[in-house]
């Protein structure tokens, strides 16, 4: 396309993009006619993607961080040929695949869910480490930027990672815009306050006008030529370019406008321009066949092992049968054991650092380019990088999380260290599994067992040593438990995961000393969880009592309430947890001082039991 005719596609992406917009009654076309010059030159010159084969390997990848202009994101491909006039204005209509802000979920084009702001580029930082030490066959990834999104720290993280990695697949557009939601930006059109940033993280830097697509059109060629280095694009627009009523104007961010036929009229009417995107180069998928059978570390019974020792040797052989498995850790992998991997497989170990929120969009990135990544940091840290988890779900990505150090079984470290939260937080996202392994094998087998399932994965493991209970032949499905005690004579159940198992082992041996006999049952599977298993224990011994080294919200207590209310009759239940703040102490001293040690766990045992005799 000449000048002309990239000026006249611009346009067309501010009319559809309008024209979206007001058939939704609901929606961002300001925000989107601002960035439509800057589409409209990446589409047509630059952009090289094949969209009839989206999984090709050498098609390049776009992000569009400013998720809420997702009708410039639809326009474009109307353009493009593979979204109809007919289907673009079902744009945020019930059962469209044009949702408010785009998800690949729906639509085979987008590389991830965006429209919580500061992610886009992030997760794009993963898609060019990818492609600069994974898949290597010279793809370019492009994120389109708003600026508001610029007071994040994530996208400093992400800024910071890319120039220290030296990402020069990376094209990161920032449509200066000025106006926020409530009003201007806190730089507004400066544009070298924000080039001075990025050059501060080692980025070459380019500021032009965003509405001159020859200057647009150079800049791209500029970033293309560029070596060692990513590439700002700081490029200055006016919110609602084009028309009178509303460029530059407060007050109309997220809204239609309200004379859209004539501002449709005032853009010069609809066009029907649609383009032929340049073709990707040949390339192969760069994923080689699995090894064969993983062979996992195993432990006798009895001997003395931390999971999160097993968590890295297990890793590290799954890594061996699995070329396609990747792990990440944010700087503590000699704590979370990741270093294992990263000695024996360092071509696929990535250390990102202090950063979490980093760290997550790094492998959202990577499971978009069909990686399987594995993520590891403390338990506690992982809260940070929760928003990032969130939108990781609603991708639809696959990752698995790890979460080690958890909860005051650390010890000496004091709360700040201690994730006390990360259980009810990975329930709460959708479709997540949660795993909480009590020994080395049980921890070997759920690790490769999170390789084959779908969706975010979390497991969680434990700094100290713990005697190994089951054999290495064991087997352990998610959605399972473990019955370590059972008889006919069991008046109450005993319900625990991860350390305090074998808290609970040692209190069922001491009420069977006053002749109480209670079941123990190991709930592994946090979610799902085992709902038969629950309900059966809870009909043959009327008292159930849960027992979690985690706060009593939303953990293993919980998902023991919530398995067993589906209208039968409810047990007598107990639920131990952390309910006061931990200082520093002795992980034993931590644990009673919890009330989640087995003395805590008899004496609310016998007290439950006597309770229901008295009854």
């Amino acid at each position: 396309m000449n000048t002309e005719e990239l000026v006249e596609l611009a346009q067309q992406l501010r009319v559809d993009s309008v024209r979206a917009a007001a058939a939704a009654g609901s929606g961002h076309p300001t925000s989107s006619m601002s960035a439509a010059d800057l589409m409209a030159v990446l589409l047509a010159r630059h952009l090289r993607y094949d969209f009839e084969r989206p999984a090709h390997p050498g098609n390049d990848r776009f992000v569009l961080s400013k998720g809420h202009a997702s009708p410039l994101l639809y326009a474009a491909y109307k353009a493009a040929g593979v979204v109809d006039d007919e289907e673009l204005v079902t744009f945020r209509k019930l059962g469209s695949r044009l949702e408010g802000h785009p998800t690949p979920r729906r639509l085979p084009w987008v590389e991830t869910a965006t429209g919580s702001l500061g992610q886009g580029l992030p997760v794009g930082v993963g898609i060019a480490l990818a492609g600069q030490r994974l898949d290597r066959t010279g793809y370019r990834v492009w994120v389109l930027c708003g600026d508001s999104e610029l007071a994040e720290g994530s996208i400093w993280e992400a800024a910071e990672h890319a120039g220290y990695e030296h990402l020069d697949n990376l094209t990161v557009i920032v449509d200066v815009n000025r106006l926020g939601q409530r009003g201007p930006t806190r730089h507004g059109h400066d544009l070298d306050a924000y080039a001075r940033r990025f050059r501060a993280f080692d980025w070459h830097t380019v500021e032009i006008d965003g509405h001159d697509v020859d200057a647009i059109d150079r800049a791209y060629g500029e970033a293309l030529s560029t070596r060692g280095q990513p590439t700002a694009i700081i490029a200055r627009t006016l919110k609602g370019k084009g028309v009178a009523d509303v460029e530059d104007h407060e007050g109309l961010h997220g809204k239609p406008l309200k004379n859209a036929d004539d501002a449709i009229a005032e853009l010069g009417g609809p066009r029907g321009i649609t383009l032929h995107v340049h073709e990707p180069p040949s390339a192969r998928s760069p994923h080689p066949a699995p090894a064969g059978r993983i062979e996992l570390p195993r432990w006798e019974k009895g001997e003395q092992a931390a999971t999160r020792d097993a968590f890295g040797q297990a890793l590290t052989a799954l890594g061996t049968a699995r070329p396609d498995v990747v792990v990440l850790d944010g700087e503590v992998g000699d704590s979370t054991r990741a270093e294992y991997f990263a000695k024996e497989h360092p071509e696929r170990y990535f250390e990102c650092y202090i950063a979490e929120q980093q760290l997550v969009a790094t492998a959202v990135g990577m499971a978009a380019r069909a990686w399987l990544p594995y993520a590891s940091t403390f338990a506690a840290f992982l809260t940070r990088a929760h928003d990032f988890v969130r939108m990781a779900s609603i991708s639809g990505s696959g990752i698995v999380l790890n979460g080690s150090h958890a909860g005051v079984a650390i010890g000496q470290d004091g709360p700040s260290q201690m994730g006390l939260e990360d259980l009810a937080m990975m329930r709460a996202v959708h479709g997540s599994t949660v795993l909480y392994p009590c020994d080395a094998n049980q921890t070997a087998k759920l690790v490769a067992a999170a390789a084959g399932l779908e969706g975010i994965r979390y497991l969680r493991t434990s700094r100290g040593g713990s005697e190994v209970l089951y054999g290495p032949d064991e087997e352990f499905p998610v959605g399972g438990s473990k019955v370590l005690r059972s008889s006919a004579e069991d008046r109450l159940t005993l319900v625990a995961a991860g350390v305090t198992v074998p808290e609970a082992l040692a209190a069922a041996d001491a009420l069977a000393g006053e002749g109480i006999r209670a079941r123990v049952i190991d709930l592994y599977s946090v979610k799902p969880v085992d709902r038969d298993t629950l309900r059966r224990a809870a009909e043959e011994t009327g008292c159930l009592v849960t027992v979690e080294d985690h706060h009593p919200e939303g953990g293993l207590g919980d998902a023991v309430a919530e398995a067993l209310a589906d209208g039968g009759p409810v047990p007598r239940l107990v639920r131990l947890a952390v309910r006061t703040m931990p200082g520093s102490a002795a992980p034993d001293q931590q644990l009673h001082a919890a009330g989640i040690d087995a003395e805590s766990i008899a004496a609310a045992g016998k007290l439950l039991v006597e309770e229901a005799v008295v009854r």
